[in-house]
């Protein structure tokens, strides 16, 4: 088989790929990583038909972008994890298999999946990119939609541009979770999740482009008083969130969707949470800090 990327939606020719040609559970080779992470330069998110893969399998087809991060994310954490820490459960289950209450922590916890964000931008070294694996999901409804930082950055106007390329903002998963009211953390919880500073215009070291370093985990910016702050943060994304810049991916079984996290947002929608819906997720972790890459 020879990898083929072709766009998603033609009408945006330059965000999400559908990608062909690939077996992951056979191993991809260097140049066919390769080739994926240049189609990711282009397309920021692609998405892998009918990859029926275990987590070994995601794993080593993770590790040919980079050093993968651990899930300490993840609110539960220890024996009580139902995968490895290589892995986040992105599901609705508990470790029986068993589909959680609705009132069950963890699930109140992971609603924050369904706010605009960046995967691990709460911690000081952010996220590269994220898998996503499909082993289960419901009958209907619980699509990904993903947002182009990118284009949501070219289309400020330039003295918007001017205002917000050198700020720096603070990100927590203690700022995400309290916009929607869930305020249960333990001190151990509080002080590991303490706010992290990142850019808030940031350049893709491999094709120069700028692009808006958004997510519900960015609750400050250094130097300003905090009302002022979120409705900056609040007014940029619903920039960066307009329908011209988002694509729904509606999930198949199998599905692997692999995302860049430094060009895109993204958010879970609504299903029906007493059905089973069960994603793994492996994540690239970025090469530093924010701050100290080149802006």
């Amino acid at each position: 088989m020879t990898l083929s990327i072709r766009p998603a939606n033609p009408a945006r020719p330059d965000f999400v790929g559908e990608a062909s040609g690939v077996d992951i559970r056979a191993g991809v080779s260097a140049a066919e990583a390769a080739a994926i992470e240049e189609g990711m330069d282009r397309y920021g998110v692609l998405v892998f038909r009918g990859q029926d893969i275990d987590d070994a399998q995601q794993v080593a087809f993770s590790r040919h972008f980079g050093p993968l991060e651990l899930a300490t994310g993840d609110i539960v954490q220890g024996q009580a994890r139902r995968l490895s820490m290589e892995v986040n459960d992105i599901s609705n289950l508990h470790q029986d298999g068993s589909v959680m209450a609705r009132d069950d922590r963890k699930r109140l916890f992971s609603l924050g999946n369904m706010l605009w964000h960046s995967d691990s931008s709460f911690k000081a070294t952010p996220a590269k990119f994220s898998l996503l694996s499909a082993r289960v999901i419901p009958g209907q409804d619980g699509n990904t939609e993903f947002a182009d930082m990118r284009a949501a950055w070219d289309a400020l106007d330039p003295a918007m541009q001017a205002q917000v390329r050198d700020l720096v903002t603070e990100h927590s998963q203690i700022y995400s979770r309290g916009v929607l009211g869930f305020t249960d953390f333990t001190a151990e919880e509080l002080a590991k999740w303490a706010p992290v500073p990142q850019r808030l215009v940031r350049r893709h070291p491999r094709t120069g482009r700028l692009s808006l370093f958004l997510s519900a985990h960015a609750g400050a910016i250094q130097g300003w008083p905090v009302p002022e702050a979120r409705a900056l943060l609040r007014d940029l994304t619903e920039h960066a969130t307009q329908r011209e810049f988002v694509h729904a991916h509606v999930w198949q079984p199998h599905d692997l969707v692999m995302w860049d996290n430094r060009v895109t947002m993204h958010r879970a929608r609504r299903y029906d949470s007493t059905q089973v819906r069960d994603l793994h997720r492996t994540t690239v972790a970025d090469m530093a800090p924010t701050l100290q890459q080149a802006a």
